[in-house]
């Protein structure tokens, strides 16, 4: 899976974590964190999936980011 992305974790991620993650957008949606960006390929999204288990975040989503 690669382009835009949009992966939904739970609980709220401090914005000092957004260079962690390759720049991805940070933004929330009522308890859960939101990161958006675009991913270059599977090893680069393994990167960050690897990231988010390291903080031991639960990971709800992971899905094509559509621009609204």
């Amino acid at each position: 899976m690669k382009g835009k992305l949009e992966i939904k974790v739970e609980g709220i991620l401090d914005i000092k974590w957004q260079d962690w993650f390759d720049g991805m957008a940070i933004s929330y949606e009522r308890d859960n964190t939101v990161l958006v960006g675009t991913v270059s390929d599977e090893s680069h999204l393994h990167g960050i999936l690897n990231r988010i288990r390291d903080l031991n975040l639960k990971l709800i989503s992971v899905n094509p980011h559509e621009e609204n």
